[in-house]
């Protein structure tokens, strides 16, 4: 009776990942993607240009210690070397957070005068006196 070949891998192992070389970042992609002319991929190189110099000219305050709050920027804490979206919706979602927790402790604190009032109540009544 012949073994069956198992190929390189045993049970329980996986096979090597096959890797593809990638080009290097910030480089110009070589292989045009399918379905887009020149024009659009200029397009989209510019847009994408736009858009890094937007985020580094947003960064730049913060990361010299310079930033400002202005009328449309509350103030709050202040972002250390995050910049764009991200720290924009994480700072609008720690405003969340920071009124959550308000309204718990709120809440939970109306309940433990309400505890209190109530066990001092039944106390002097004597209901839950001996």
């Amino acid at each position: 009776m012949a073994k069956r070949a198992r190929g390189t891998t045993r049970p329980g192992q996986r096979r090597p990942i096959q890797r593809v070389a990638r080009p290097a970042p910030g480089g110009a992609a070589t292989v045009a993607p399918a379905g887009l002319s020149a024009a659009e991929i200029t397009r989209a190189a510019e847009l994408e240009a736009q858009l890094v110099a937007a985020d580094r000219a947003e960064a730049a305050p913060a990361s010299r210690g310079q930033g400002r709050a202005t009328d449309a920027e509350p103030a709050g804490p202040r972002r250390v070397g995050v910049s764009g979206r991200l720290a924009v919706e994480s700072a609008e979602e720690y405003r969340y957070v920071a009124r959550d927790v308000r309204r718990i402790a709120t809440v939970g604190g109306a309940m433990f005068v309400i505890l209190i009032g109530l066990y001092v109540i039944l106390v002097i009544t004597g209901v839950a006196g001996h």
